[in-house]
């Protein structure tokens, strides 16, 4: 009986890129990348809200509201597409992580430390089923986030517009 590609794989279990995409994919912060419109656009909202609440005193510290109600509300604005965008930053970054492993020819792992690092080389059949996780299953959510990443730029050069113009 002839072995399969995955049973000959040194790479230990937790660093199989396949995995990391599990863990990943079912990690509490991660996770919500994957979900669907509606509650992509509701973690957002939230996180984007949470910042905006955290950025406002600081805010009405600066520019106080009764006189300067534009202003305070730009900078708290500012303030959560800052926070925003680092939260999407780092997504992206997870994500593109194991795109680039998954996507990679050959492995590198460890087999019980940082000072043994090793190489592996997937086989063909790895190598073509990790790919088309990437194209159909990474590809989009990767898509997703950079478009997020575009809209929070786009309302950070609105917001410096308007704020010439207060």
């Amino acid at each position: 009986m002839r072995e399969t590609s995955i049973a000959q794989c040194p790479v230990p279990d937790e660093q199989q890129p396949l995995n990391e995409y599990e863990q990943l994919k079912e990690s509490c912060f991660f996770g919500w990348a994957t979900r669907d419109r509606r509650g992509y656009a509701t973690q957002i909202a939230l996180i984007w809200g949470c910042s905006c609440a955290l950025c406002f005193p600081i805010a009405a510290a600066s520019f106080a509201p009764s006189k300067h109600l534009g202003e305070c509300m730009l900078c708290t604005a500012g303030g959560g597409n800052l926070f925003l965008s680092l939260a999407l930053l780092r997504l992206y970054l997870g994500w593109r992580y194991v795109r680039d492993r998954l996507w990679s020819p050959t492995i590198f792992y460890e087999e019980s430390g940082w000072y043994d690092g090793q190489a592996w080389t997937k086989t063909p059949e790895l190598l073509a089923r990790d790919r088309l996780v990437v194209n159909y299953q990474l590809r989009p959510i990767l898509t997703r986030l950079s478009r997020s990443l575009g809209a929070i730029a786009l309302s950070c050069i609105v917001g410096a517009t308007l704020w010439a113009f207060l």
